[in-house]
C-alpha cells in the first residue's frame, strides 16, 4: 500500500511541477511590440509586478514539487512538507488572483477609473498571458489535490479509521 501512496504522490507532484513550469514559461515568454497612433509600445511580463510575482511563485512551486519527492513518507519531515504545501497553495492562489485581476483590467478596462482596455492593441500578448493563467489554474488545482492526498496519507497513519 505504501508503494501505491508513493506512486500517486509522485504523479500528482510531477503534474504540479509540469503545469507550474508551463505557467511560468508562458508568462516569461509573453512579449509583444505594437504601434499605437505612431507611438511604439512594448508589452512584456516584467513591466507588471503581479506578473513577476506569478512567475516567481510558479517557478518556486515547480522546484518545490520536485524536491518534496525526496521527503520520505511518514517521517516528521513529511508533516513539515504538508504545512509548506498549504502555505505554497496560498501563495499560488494569490499569484493567480493578482494576475487575473490585472488581466481583467487589460482586457476590459475600468470605466470608473478611466482605464481603457489594451488587449485590442496587443492581442498576442494578452493571449499568452491567458495561456499562463490557464496553466496556473491547472497547477493550482493539481497542487490542491496533492495537498488533500498528502493530508489523507498523513492522517491515515496517525489515526487509521478502518
Amino acid at each position: 500500500m505504501a508503494k501505491v501512496h508513493r506512486l500517486i504522490c509522485a504523479v500528482l507532484r510531477f503534474a504540479t511541477a509540469g503545469a507550474a513550469a508551463a505557467a511560468a514559461i508562458l508568462m516569461v515568454t509573453s512579449r509583444e511590440t505594437t504601434s499605437f497612433f505612431g507611438i511604439e509600445m512594448e508589452a512584456k511580463y516584467s513591466y507588471t509586478p503581479s506578473f513577476i510575482f506569478f512567475v516567481v511563485a510558479y517557478a518556486v512551486a515547480c522546484a518545490y514539487s520536485l524536491l518534496v519527492l525526496l521527503v520520505p513518507q511518514g517521517s516528521p519531515l513529511s508533516r513539515l512538507a504538508l504545512t509548506t504545501d498549504v502555505v505554497l497553495g496560498m501563495v499560488l492562489t494569490g499569484a493567480v488572483a493578482a494576475t487575473g485581476a490585472i488581466s481583467e483590467v487589460a482586457k476590459n478596462g475600468n470605466s470608473h477609473a478611466g482605464w481603457l482596455p489594451v488587449c485590442g492593441q496587443i492581442q498576442d500578448y494578452c493571449n499568452h498571458v491567458m495561456g499562463a493563467l490557464i496553466a496556473g489554474f491547472v497547477a493550482l488545482s493539481v497542487h490542491f489535490l496533492a495537498v488533500l492526498y498528502s493530508l489523507h496519507v498523513v492522517t491515515d497513519t496517525i489515526c487509521p479509521c478502518h
